[in-house]
């Protein structure tokens, strides 16, 4: 049983590059750790070219059969995504930071439909078919190449994302972690404790303390940098963390409310009914019909 809180994870390119690029074949996972749960800064694309799995982004889960092609925004808790890969199959993973062509470079108007895509994949998107047909091959030459050449195609896979109609938002009414990049360091350490720390109460003067802030300031700066509350967040975290135990254990769900820090269960109850629009107990009902 694999109860994990997400993991933030830190996403370093090979020497020389700003982007990060993996392709794993049918061996790559043999003996491998298990996906794990995990958010990180950097944008995530992923096509995986005959295989199969679940796909868990925020509080969506579904399983795939075949193929996918998924776009994964900054900050978006999410799984590994291949269980099995088939003997001809492969993952192809490429991750970079919203800013990797500097600050301003997808602000031009030439990239608006690519900064427009950069916003909706906080929500994580699915795409269809067409895209994926006419794509894929695309993404896997960029385990091929190397420095410029390397840009220009994901530049231009970017652009044919953008344009795309056939693709379907997971995490429709779920959250990201929203952070400026220039405030990575400090929501760095806010996130470290809140995830080491979600299960137990985390105090507004515990978690100011922490980037040596006051309280008022701390609730101010932690507002506009993520457009909402501390505990607001921090309630959202747990719900998230629920969604993974109710589909991955065999826990109650009133054990799994205080497994995710609740200590009232009619206040798990209604936070989780205004996270995912259901109650806890039909999610793990259309969960089981799922995967039968």
């Amino acid at each position: 049983m694999n109860t994990r809180k997400p993991t933030l994870e830190k996403i370093s390119p090979e020497f020389g590059s700003s982007i990060l690029v993996r392709k794993h074949k049918i061996d790559a996972y043999k003996g491998e750790v298990k996906p794990y749960w995990h958010f990180h800064p950097e944008i995530e694309l992923v096509y995986v070219n005959k295989g199969q799995g679940k796909r868990h982004i925020g509080n969506h889960l579904s399983y795939f059969n075949n193929s996918q092609l998924l776009l994964i925004g900054s900050n978006l808790p999410h799984n590994g995504f291949t269980d099995r890969l088939t003997i001809n199959g492969s993952e192809t993973l490429v991750q970079f930071r919203p800013e990797f062509l500097g600050n301003h470079f997808f602000d031009i108007p030439e990239m608006e439909a690519i900064n427009k895509l950069f916003e909706l994949s906080k929500k994580g998107i699915l795409f269809g078919v067409p895209t994926k047909l006419k794509l894929g091959k695309k993404i896997e030459k960029l385990n091929e190449k190397t420095g410029f050449k390397r840009i220009l195609i994901l530049l231009e896979v970017l652009h044919g994302l953008a344009k795309s109609e056939d693709y379907t938002i997971l995490n429709a009414d779920g959250f990201a972690f929203e952070t400026e990049p220039q405030d990575s360091a400090k929501i760095d350490i806010i996130f470290k404790h809140v995830n080491q720390n979600f299960k137990e109460h985390i105090s507004l003067d515990e978690i100011a303390d922490k980037v040596s802030m006051t309280v008022p300031a701390f609730c101010r700066y932690f507002k506009k940098v993520t457009g909402k509350t501390f505990t607001k967040l921090v309630n959202e975290y747990r719900v998230v963390h629920a969604t993974k135990l109710l589909s991955e254990s065999q826990m109650s769900i009133a054990d799994v409310s205080f497994e995710c820090g609740f200590n009232n269960f009619s206040h798990f109850n209604k936070l989780f009914k205004e996270f995912t629009g259901k109650s806890a107990s039909k999610y793990r009902g259309e969960l089981k019909l799922m995967v039968q």
